[in-house]
């Protein structure tokens, strides 16, 4: 690209905000990075949140196999499936899981990463009566996948005793490593027809296609050779092409337009990439496909930022000599249409330049990198154009095996100095790399170690909190709450409160992680190791919820005994526990609760009932006198005072 030597720029018109500092612009772009995530968790829906198990259900395709496998699930409580990469392993283990009735346990899939637990891989106290369990080894490494055979045999009692189930999906580039004691427990599937799983997904889209249609050459050879990730992704954007047509457009044209953007251009973009021993015109290819469908000033600013990264000299050729820029579009394949915007002439194309530098230039990966950091700064730079750049390089990123990049640029774009307006693409590459289907456990992993730093930097910390509330929380919610538990113990206020508000938020809906959120509050409280466990203690909305398991009334007492021991102000907490126990059993195992969190401190049980007292001539009333009564008399019997008789 003669028409790249490094020009020098200036922003003439600012199309977006151009100021980095802290207040309200930054709360403008965080508002918009929550609304993109929510609707981004809407179009995903493949976790194991009840909605999105309901959408895979109707447009399901059974792989050969299933059959087996839901005999051994039934039979053994446990299944082992195995299949090979984009066979669908991972929807078919979700669906026998659905597929079993409803009873007292709950759906949902086992943690994959360390946190701060010391325990073992699969520890069987965490298995609830009832419970449907998912363990998506698919990924595991050999040491991973060793251990966690290691633990399945004590594991698989816990589940057979609490009348539980558990399907596992095995990696199977590690099948050799499958101990022989279990093979009587798996599965083999294999991929269903792809043709039959387009038309499902058309048709739940409310598109019929004709069975002529389905049989045209171009998507028989596309259906052969693609994962169900791509048939799916296929149907979803024929369904786009539909609600953006014209009228005389039809499915024919919509799913034409839709296979030409899947065209494998790859052996015509090596051809052309050793045809142009030029390292200008290369860059400038590299800058149309990352910008694809951008204004030329911004291609043109791309490639020289490229050049200029990658330390190549300029070309000494007067610039009015050089070639202009229409010129050289022409010559790497590129136009600039009718809308003004730089696109390839041929559909696929761009897809295929960056498939080409990412896998044949590995060397300059790191400059890539940075390269797009430097990009995506860019104040004048159009937001969707940025978005679809951060997009295309996080795919190629995610497909080379180099998740680091995402993670540092996550950093890189939340630092305290960096623009407002990345703070929406830090999200966007951590929920990327989230729901990719080989790096996912990478990044929560990378998310845990960044809640519990103390060198996170206060914008990191907030995107962790809209991430794990709107992103994790579906496929991994254990692990959500687990992360949104450190970043509620921070001593920034508007970090603690707004993590506070998304982990009670989380739990709300579920009693296994209402129980969960419990457990860890009062780990905090009796290590002492968090004030801010008290404080998220006294903002339960309902005390009395669960407080028939016994475990939970422990967990209660400890975090009751942390408040009457350190705080002073527990007397107005306690005022809204003595009110709203609505039955003679609440009240009693509310007093239950309270008198056993003064164990360790017999002089407490005396400022216990002194203030339940108080609170009762501040308003005589029955309920408040009988609920009094109870707390004394609960109080005598921890003392070892027993009464002859009482009435309920």
């Amino acid at each position: 690209m003669t028409a790249a030597s490094h020009f020098a720029s200036f922003v003439g018109e600012a199309h977006g905000s151009v100021h980095s500092g802290e207040g309200a612009q930054y709360n403008i772009y965080y508002q918009s990075t929550e609304q993109w995530l929510r609707e981004q968790a809407r179009r995903r829906p493949r976790s194991v949140a009840e909605e999105d198990r309901r959408h895979l259900h109707e447009r399901f395709v059974a792989p050969l196999g299933l059959q087996h496998a839901r005999a051994l699930l039934q039979a053994e409580h446990t299944v082992l499936v195995r299949g090979h990469s984009g066979s669908g392993r991972r929807a078919a283990a979700l669906m026998l899981l659905h597929e079993l009735p409803v009873r007292e346990g709950t759906l949902h899939e086992l943690p994959d990463t360390s946190d701060d637990s010391t325990g073992p891989p699969l520890d069987g106290r965490d298995v609830g009566r009832g419970d449907r369990l998912l363990l998506d080894l698919s990924e595991a490494d050999e040491t991973r996948y060793i251990a966690a055979q290691s633990a399945l045999s004590d594991f698989r009692s816990s589940v057979a005793a609490n009348d539980a189930y558990l399907v596992v999906v095995l990696p199977h580039h590690l099948g050799y490593l499958l101990r022989g004691d279990l093979r009587y427990l798996m599965a083999e599937i294999s991929r269903p027809s792809a043709r039959r799983v387009l038309a499902t997904h058309l048709k739940c889209a409310g598109i019929h296609p004709s069975e002529a249609l389905l049989g045209s050459a171009d998507l028989v050879s596309f259906l052969a050779r693609a994962p169900l990730r791509d048939v799916a992704a296929l149907a979803d954007r024929v369904n786009r092409l539909r609600m953006a047509s014209p009228a005389d457009r039809g499915l024919p044209d919509w799913l034409k337009q839709a296979l030409e953007e899947q065209h494998d251009q790859t052996e015509r973009v090596a051809a052309d990439f050793s045809a142009a021993q030029n390292g200008h015109r290369r860059a400038l290819q590299l800058a149309v496909a990352m910008f694809h469908e951008a204004t030329p000033d911004v291609v043109l600013y791309a490639a020289n930022g490229l050049l200029g990264l990658l330390s190549h000299p300029p070309d000494p050729t007067p610039r009015l000599e050089q070639a202009d820029l229409y010129a050289e579009l022409s010559a790497v394949h590129a136009e600039m249409g009718p809308d003004g915007l730089v696109r390839f002439a041929v559909h696929g194309y761009d897809r295929a330049v960056r498939q080409h530098f990412w896998t044949f230039l590995p060397d300059i990966r790191q400059e890539l990198r940075d390269w797009l950091m430097r990009q995506a700064a860019n104040p004048a730079l159009d937001a969707a154009v940025r978005r679809e750049a951060v997009n295309r390089f996080a795919h190629q990123a995610l497909r080379v095996a180099r998740p680091e990049d995402l993670a540092w640029l996550a950093q890189q774009w939340t630092a305290f100095k960096a623009p407002a307006w990345l703070i929406p693409e830090a999200a966007r590459v951590l929920v990327l790399g989230l729901e990719d289907d080989h790096h996912g456990r990478f990044f929560r992993q990378r998310i845990y170690d960044w809640a519990a730093s103390d060198d996170t930097s206060v914008h990191c910390l907030r995107v962790l909190i809209m991430v794990c509330s709107q992103t994790m929380a579906r496929s991994h919610p254990d692990q959500a709450l687990v992360r949104l538990h450190h970043l509620a113990r921070r001593s920034r206020e508007e970090v603690r409160w707004a993590a506070r508000k998304a982990m009670v938020q989380l739990s709300a809906a579920d009693d296994r992680l209402y129980q969960l959120m419990l457990k860890r509050l009062a780990a905090g409280v009796s290590q002492r190791s968090s004030r801010a466990d008290l404080d998220i203690f006294r903002d339960l909305p309902n005390p009395v919820r669960l407080i028939r398991r016994r475990s939970v009334r422990h967990y209660l007492a400890v975090c009751w005994a942390g408040l009457l021991s350190g705080t002073a102000d527990w007397p107005a907490h306690l005022r809204l526990w003595l009110g709203v126990g609505e039955t003679a059993a609440e009240r009693d195992l509310i007093a239950q609760v309270l008198t056993s969190a003064c164990a360790q401190d017999t002089r407490l049980f005396g400022r216990l009932y002194r203030a339940a007292l108080d609170w009762v001539r501040s308003r005589p009333e029955p309920g408040r006198a009988d609920m009094a009564s109870r707390l004394l008399l609960a109080i005598n019997e921890a003392q070892g005072i027993h009464a002859y008789g009482r009435t309920a």
